[in-house]
């Protein structure tokens, strides 16, 4: 039964248990971070002490998802002219992202609010972000001229995502290569820049030497990365888990996360191959854009198994999104395909707006904190102290320990009130 229609809880008491003494691992070796830091201590200080941490990682997820709807609209089929503004907006909201993620963990110990649902709210706007990042530029250099390559792009990018999450499942820990997500936006941003000053045909330029278009450079660059990165994390997984003989953390075979994501890009792949109106080459956008929902769901989900030390689980609500699709195809496309697809984008966005809400409130009810207000679990740190932060641990506010989740108020546990709580509840 759909957890939205039940009354059952999504999360188990033993996993709110976990969770609570869950503390973040993580290793890095980004190039640009180090440069970087000294900017987002900076920023950070600017920023009102009174501002939670989840709130900063949504604003941040709010404007570039809206940055990146502003470009899609000027192209629906990433495959047409959009406006030099819009591209210039496209990489400003890129950058400010990039930068409000980069200082909520940081803004998390300095208010003393760190605690995992910041580290699980992180992770789950990224994982959503990561759609529309991939779409942005696939737009930005009009990728939808070429669906096949535009498909391969999409799908190794949400997939690589999803592996540097399973790779954590097993190995306990979140490691950054040298060049892996600031390098990757920074480089993306370059990319909507270009297209700002010199519009969106400058990646259909032919390169003398190769005779293939700037945008195939890009591509065949980008794929390579990928590639790379990918390898690393598989070797990470193919080695052994830091569990009982080699398994993940959750004492499961380190192969079983690799189920989910068949589940999505096999069917994704059947449905484009098999449909009679070409719904993915008329429509890639949306396409791409309803199983990347899907993808960014299950990806949550293993996020969530890993800080609970739990078994992930394989089939999810979000697959009846796909199935619609292959359903209508089995019938010989009794309803347009791409009405279908509309229902398919609309039900996997609810669905995973529902469950986000259902299991922030879990969480808020079980450490007895506010999703968008400070619940101090420590001393804050007074105006003006320094605050910079060691790579390993800039991106998350989840260093936290067991025992700091004891709170002098009264916590409400209404349906609305985790969110932010009343004048009236926090007497």
């Amino acid at each position: 039964m759909l957890f939205c229609f039940t009354k059952n809880k999504i999360l188990l008491p033993v996993q709110l248990k976990k969770l609570s003494e869950h503390s973040y691992k993580c290793e890095s070796r980004s190039v640009l971070d180090s440069y970087l830091q000294p900017f987002w201590n900076w920023l950070v200080l600017q920023t009102p002490i009174w501002l939670a941490p989840n709130l900063i990682t949504l604003i941040g997820l709010l404007v570039n998802i809206i940055t990146t709807l502003l470009i899609i609209h000027y192209s629906p089929d990433a495959n047409s002219e959009i406006p030099r503004w819009a591209s210039f907006l496209c990489g400003l909201g890129l950058f400010i992202y990039q930068s409000l993620d980069a200082i909520d963990g940081k803004q998390a110990r300095r208010t003393g609010s760190s605690s995992p649902l910041g580290e699980l709210f992180d992770h789950g706007c990224d994982s959503i972000s990561t759609v529309f990042i991939t779409l942005s530029t696939c737009v930005s250099v009009k990728l939808g001229e070429y669906p096949s390559w535009m498909f391969l792009q999409s799908f190794f990018a949400v997939a690589l995502f999803y592996l540097a999450h399973w790779q954590t499942y097993v190995s306990g820990t979140l490691r950054f290569g040298r060049f892996d997500v600031t390098e990757t936006q920074i480089s993306i941003i370059f990319v909507h820049i270009m297209s700002a000053v010199f519009g969106t045909s400058i990646w259909d330029i032919v390169i003398p030497p190769f005779n293939i278009k700037l945008k195939f450079i890009l591509l065949l660059m980008t794929l390579s990365i990928s590639l790379y990165l990918a390898k690393s994390n598989l070797t990470v997984i193919l080695t052994g888990g830091v569990g009982k003989n080699g398994s993940s953390v959750a004492g499961t075979s380190v192969l079983s996360p690799a189920i989910p994501l068949i589940l999505v890009v096999l069917p994704a792949y059947i449905i484009s191959c098999k449909s009679t109106e070409n719904i993915y080459e008329t429509h890639p956008v949306l396409y791409i854009m309803a199983f990347g929902v899907v993808t960014a769901k299950i990806t949550n989900k293993l996020v969530i198994a890993h800080m609970t030390k739990s078994p992930i689980e394989y089939v999810d609500s979000t697959l009846i999104g796909p199935a619609m699709l292959f359903l209508n195809q089995y019938f010989n496309s009794v309803l347009p395909e791409y009405y279908v697809l509309c229902v398919c984008l609309a039900w996997t966005i609810i669905d995973l707006t529902v469950y986000s809400i259902f299991v922030c409130k879990e969480i808020c009810d079980h450490l007895r904190v506010y999703l968008f207000y400070i619940t101090t679990t420590m001393s804050i740190a007074k105006p003006g102290t320094s605050n910079k932060m060691s790579s390993s641990s800039s991106k998350n506010g989840s260093n936290n320990s067991s025992g700091l989740y004891q709170h002098q108020f009264k916590y409400p546990s209404t349906m609305t009130s985790f969110i932010y709580p009343s004048k009236t509840k926090t007497k």
